[in-house]
């Protein structure tokens, strides 16, 4: 991998011809655990402008039509975030002679204030070809991190590094966005429904990120005045069940993808593959969110099962296959699954690499109930490196596809109202108990040696089973992640440390070597729109769960005022919700449960007048002993302990409660 510099170019060419289809990546950290910025890619012609609001790509915009570009959005790094884009150079247009990866920060926030801004770019295999370290980003609330520029018949990356003081708006009209405050321009809501396009006629989606600024919109190209608009409304799930005309509650509706006669695993694994693959089919929003990552390209999908591939003397059957083409192009890739928390066999799926690399096909997928971990394969495979033709080798969780489910069809929408019964036929699916299709539930065969060396104090840092446990832990909080996340509609991350180290192994021991001495094991969760950092302690001597945020002190006001609004806005809170003041030095502050608060919210103040920085929240729970699919099971009980959490506490927060002027 190539290490870039400001102002340092490369022509793609030079790093193979996987290079036409490349994934972005954008990084960085928060020493607060708290940074988050928007990435945006711009489309310029030869005079350095957007051709129309259509070239501007943001959370809101995500998609190119014709798949050139594509944001995959925020998935967990080795420390903080990591954002994804594909870009397939061969379909970009070729009136565009550029494109800018940008990012942005919103309500005041700055990237000076994050750690690590790197840029890395990828081939479709996922191989990273090179590498660009922001120097120092300054006081800046958007920053260019690079670009992709023609010459000739090839394409070339720039690293850029630059920065705009005024944000995304002086970034937007340097590149041609021409920005108006979205203010009452006198038409009625007839007026402005009779402007809108007609389902017949979709519009790009232009309405701008945040920016620290109120509602504002691109016109790219418009009058002065001009609103422009957004996509016809997408369908999602309506909010309130429908009354059932059944004459009792005993009658069950009629479903698309019956479970009940599923008997052995085998049969899961044929019905789960054959469910999944064709709602992909059939629905490309979710089509897309699940492949675009693996470089496939956004184009006609079709899915295949009980397919039998030629091996040596005997045939493999791989249980699916998918094949996109666009533009003349196919790539395909080979599907094996696993359900009810079956591993994956390492010689089957090298069979299915080979075949791929034999076959000339892009990718072998792998989708089981696992959740992959940074730097951790499922499987070990051999990549022959002599083939003209790289196999990429992917991992899916199941978690994950119903996470993807989830966002479409009850946040963010698909394009009529039958891809949506489609959407929620398959979730419900995969949420069935027969399905074999829960995600991670078993916390391994080190969990219970462990929690017993952990109570008879005989487990010794450096032993490997306390690290099995350790990566487990962090498999069972990236799905509780996906899945918080897929019912709020939020992006919802771990945190990762950087005293922790960048290298996952090494942070994996280091959390092992913890879990050894003081018998906990630990995780942050941030919640886009909350106000701290969820923390989850499972303290596995004394058998609790313990569920906290940190809310910072405001800047201005009376140490009794704060208290007082505190409790007032905790109104509806569990009554054993622990309160402990934060002040600053070693020696904790007061504390008492809400119960004993609501009559005397003074009594969380300090005796001493100690300053006080910030108020903690906590729940605890008991945790289950096993590590099965009981009720009392361990991982049951981390995820009620997390809903308990976020609905009774972390929503009734004011996100502005805790901010300093």
């Amino acid at each position: 991998m190539r290490e870039m510099v400001s102002g340092a170019n490369i022509d793609l060419a030079a790093l193979g011809d996987e290079a036409q289809a490349v994934i972005v990546s954008l990084r960085w950290s928060s020493p607060a655990g708290d940074g988050d910025a928007d990435v945006s890619v711009l489309l310029l012609g030869a005079d350095g402008k957007v051709r129309s609001d259509a070239d501007f790509f943001f959370y809101n915009n995500p998609t190119a039509a014709d798949g050139s570009v594509q944001l995959l959005g925020k998935i967990p790094a080795e420390e903080g975030d990591e954002d994804r884009i594909t870009l397939d150079l061969a379909a970009i247009p070729a009136d565009v002679d550029r494109i800018v990866v940008t990012a942005s920060r919103y309500e005041g926030a700055r990237f000076s204030e994050l750690d690590g801004l790197r840029l890395t770019l990828a081939d479709r295999t996922g191989e990273r070809l090179l590498s660009y370290a922001v120097p120092d980003a300054g006081d800046v609330s958007a920053l260019i991190f690079g670009e992709l520029y023609r010459r000739g018949e090839s394409w070339k990356f720039r690293a850029v590094g630059q920065g705009y003081a005024s944000g995304l708006a002086g970034l937007a009209t340097d590149f041609g966005i021409a920005i108006e405050d979205d203010t009452d321009d006198g038409r009625d809501d007839a007026t402005e429904a009779a402007s809108a396009p007609t389902a017949q006629e979709p519009a790009p989606e232009t309405a701008l990120p945040r920016t620290g600024q109120p509602a504002r919109e691109t016109t790219a190209g418009k009058p002065s005045g001009h609103r422009t608009r957004t996509v016809r409304k997408k369908v999602t799930l309506p909010k309130a069940a429908r009354k059932s005309l059944a004459e009792n509650d005993s009658w069950r509706t009629a479903r698309l993808f019956p479970v009940s006669v599923l008997k052995s695993d085998r049969e899961r694994e044929m019905r789960a593959t054959s469910v999944l693959l064709s709602v992909m089919s059939q629905v490309p929003e979710f089509g897309r969110r699940l492949t675009a990552g693996f470089g496939a390209p956004a184009g006609r999908a079709e899915t295949f099962t009980e397919v039998s591939l030629p091996h040596g003397d005997t045939p493999r059957r791989p249980d699916g296959v998918i094949r996109m083409e666009r533009a003349g192009k196919l790539w395909t890739a080979l599907i094996e699954t696993k359900t009810n928390g079956n591993a994956l066999k390492p010689d089957q799926v090298q069979d299915y690499v080979d075949i791929a690399a034999r076959r000339g096909y892009e990718a072998v997928i792998t989708l089981t109930n696992d959740v992959a971990l940074e730097g951790r394969p499922l499987v070990d495979v051999k990549i022959d490196g002599r083939r003209r033709n790289k196999v990429a080798l992917w991992h899916l969780s199941w978690a994950e596809v119903a996470h993807q489910a989830q966002m479409l069809i009850r946040h963010e929408g698909v394009g009529n109202a039958a891809h949506a019964w489609l959407l929620q036929e398959l979730l419900h699916y995969l949420q069935h108990e027969n399905s074999g299709c829960h995600g991670f539930q078993n916390m391994g065969p080190a969990w219970v040696p462990v929690r017993r060396g952990i109570d008879e104090e005989t487990l010794c840092q450096g032993d490997r089973r306390a690290v099995e446990v350790v990566e487990n832990w962090e498999r069972l909080i990236r799905q509780v992640c996906l899945r918080l996340g897929g019912e709020l509609g939020q992006k919802v991350l771990p945190v990762q440390r950087a005293k922790r180290g960048t290298d996952p192994d090494f942070r994996r021991a280091g959390l092992a070597d913890d879990l050894c001495t003081e018998g906990r094991l630990t995780a942050e969760l941030r919640i886009e729109g909350t106000p701290g950092i969820m923390a989850i302690t499972a303290d596995l001597r004394t058998g609790k769960l313990r569920t906290s945020i940190e809310i910072p002190a405001p800047e201005q006001g009376y140490p009794l005022t704060w208290a007082k609004r505190l409790v007032r806005q905790l109104a509806e809170a569990p009554a054993d919700l622990h309160v402990e003041t934060l002040t600053d030095g070693s020696a904790g502050g007061p504390r008492g449960t809400l119960e004993r608060l609501r009559p005397e919210p003074g009594d969380i103040l300090p005796r001493d007048d100690a300053q006080i920085t910030g108020f903690r929240l906590s729940l605890f729970k008991s945790m289950g002993n096993t590590r099965g699919n009981a009720e009392s099971g361990f991982i049951r009980s981390v995820d009620r302990a997390v809903d308990r959490f976020h609905a009774g506490v972390v929503t009734q927060l004011d996100r502005r409660s805790g901010r300093r002027a």
